[in-house]
């Protein structure tokens, strides 16, 4: 069954379901994830990733809702609201940008509801705002941050022109790269969410002085970016998160990305049986190569098959602690939770190449290994 038909019919399952499940054993998720306008790609990849985890799994005891929030903080509130109150989903996900995530996980949370982020890692999040039914399947916002700051010192960057978008992630973003990189800011600019001319950054950076270029721009800004930066005639390297160079957005930026490093925690050349068999079946299903957004949502499902193994969901308790287990094979390979229920894991710097026809990454090597978040301190679970 290919995935529009799967997704629609664990829908239809879900919503015919109507109440809280009756039977023991039963979850019912709620995704709101992004499926439409800006960042589509970014939502339809971790849905993709989640739901082809629950058909290999094959668990008849999991069903999923899944809506879209257009990226729009007011339509995810709403869904949210829904999902909670007429749908009785146990468990939320889906959400990808972490303003949408500020607006519904404290909700969610104060409502007895667990919410497993296959994407958006805000800090206040993972310090004071832990929350012992809050766990982050992905990175805290300033991680990949982290490891672009840390590369940048192992290359010898010493001025570096920074941007990012004026909202949390990005604030997170120029936070992370900050905390790690040793060397001086020719310049630090906060952009418009949703910018698609770059023509005055640019002119920035020109004029700045700076030895190279770190940003964060995810989905069609990062796109823009890119492309309008390689015609610039402005010669200066390149690193940022994976999130600008991922395999939805490589396509579109073409030969401007080739040769970029940017780091992630995951790849689809990382050597483990797990990984492996998510590329292979991603492949199969969809007939494109995985994004580090299809791993992340892929992940997210199998922590959270991994806990029905051990425990009901109506014990929160027990869940939760089953949830702290991470007893799965992640397709990063090691994988474990903090004290903030965010995760410990490395960090790798890659490549943009050419394949064939297709543009992707290459593993390089690590970057940063068993790293935790800097908030994970000041939380108090």
């Amino acid at each position: 069954m290919k995935m529009k038909s799967l997704v629609m019919a664990a829908s239809v399952a879900a919503l015919a379901a109507g109440g809280a499940w009756a039977e023991e054993g039963k979850v019912k998720v709620g995704m709101i994830t992004t499926l439409s306008g800006g960042g589509a790609g970014l939502g339809i990849d971790v849905r993709d990733g989640f739901m082809l985890a629950t058909k290999i799994a094959g668990n008849e005891n999991l069903e999923v809702v899944v809506e879209d929030d257009q990226r729009k903080p007011e339509i995810a509130v709403q869904l949210a609201d829904k999902m909670i109150q007429s749908e009785k989903v146990d468990v939320m996900t889906g959400i990808i940008w972490s303003n949408l995530a500020m607006a519904v996980v404290p909700a969610a949370t104060a409502q007895g509801k667990f919410y497993l982020s296959p994407n958006a890692g805000p800090s206040a999040l993972a310090g004071k705002g832990c929350n012992p039914l809050y766990f982050n399947v992905a990175w805290q916002n300033d991680n990949l941050h982290e490891a672009a700051g840390a590369y940048a010192n192992d290359t010898g960057y010493e001025n570096t022109f920074m941007l990012a978008p004026n909202y949390p992630a990005g604030k997170d973003a120029l936070t992370g790269y900050k905390r790690t990189y040793d060397g001086a800011a020719a310049g630090e600019v906060y952009t418009d969410l949703g910018q698609t001319d770059y023509a005055a950054e640019i002119a920035q950076i020109r004029a700045s002085g700076a030895d190279s270029v770190f940003f964060f721009l995810p989905g069609g800004m990062g796109i823009s970016f890119l492309k309008q930066y390689a015609n610039s005639g402005v010669d200066l390297p390149v690193v940022g998160p994976a999130f600008s160079f991922d395999q939805g957005i490589l396509q579109a930026v073409g030969e401007a990305a080739l040769g970029i490093k940017n780091t992630s925690q995951w790849n689809k050349d990382l050597d483990n049986e797990a990984n492996k068999t998510f590329v292979e079946a991603f492949q199969e299903e969809y007939d494109r190569l995985p994004s580090l957004y299809a791993s992340q949502g892929y992940d997210t499902a199998n922590l959270l098959l991994s806990a029905m193994e051990k425990a009901d969901v109506s014990n929160a308790e027990a869940f939760g602690a089953a949830l702290k287990e991470a007893d799965f094979d992640s397709v990063r390979g090691k994988f474990s939770f903090g004290n903030n229920n965010h995760p410990i894991q490395d960090y790798y710097v890659r490549e943009v190449v050419k394949e064939g026809d297709v543009y992707t990454n290459k593993l390089i090597g690590p970057s940063l290994t068993d790293h935790a978040d800097a908030y994970a301190a000041d939380c108090k679970m």
